[in-house]
């Protein structure tokens, strides 16, 4: 069992299917990410450690986050980032419908731009 597979292993089969999908969506607009894992997050960056991170998908009880490193600078029109940091943002992924927003993969193409 890989390391993200292991993080998944210990959530709601209908969460670690979401954070799966959420995981291929970053994949899919980072192809060339570095994927990490701890107990509780994967991480998906130009390399290994937390200054290349670009996202993260962490599974809830309720929900997925998907945090996106730097995310306070990139444009959101559709208004789904969340959260007060000065520098890091995040979406709350509740269901499918979510991950197929074209305003989220938009959101996250600008992510892996703002990254390189």
């Amino acid at each position: 069992m890989d390391e993200v597979e292991k993080v998944l292993a210990a959530r709601a089969p209908g969460i670690a299917a979401l954070a799966r999908r959420a995981c291929t969506l970053a994949l899919d607009v980072f192809p060339d990410a570095v994927v990490t894992a701890d107990a509780d997050n994967i991480g998906f960056g130009a390399g290994r450690g937390y200054r290349g991170l670009v996202f993260v998908v962490t599974p809830q009880r309720a929900h997925v986050t998907l945090g996106i490193a730097r995310g306070v600078g990139l444009p959101d029109p559709a208004g789904l980032l969340e959260g007060a940091g000065k520098v890091h943002r995040h979406v709350k992924i509740r269901g499918e419908a979510d991950l197929d927003r074209p305003e989220l993969r938009a959101l996250m193409v600008a992510a892996v731009s703002a990254s390189q």
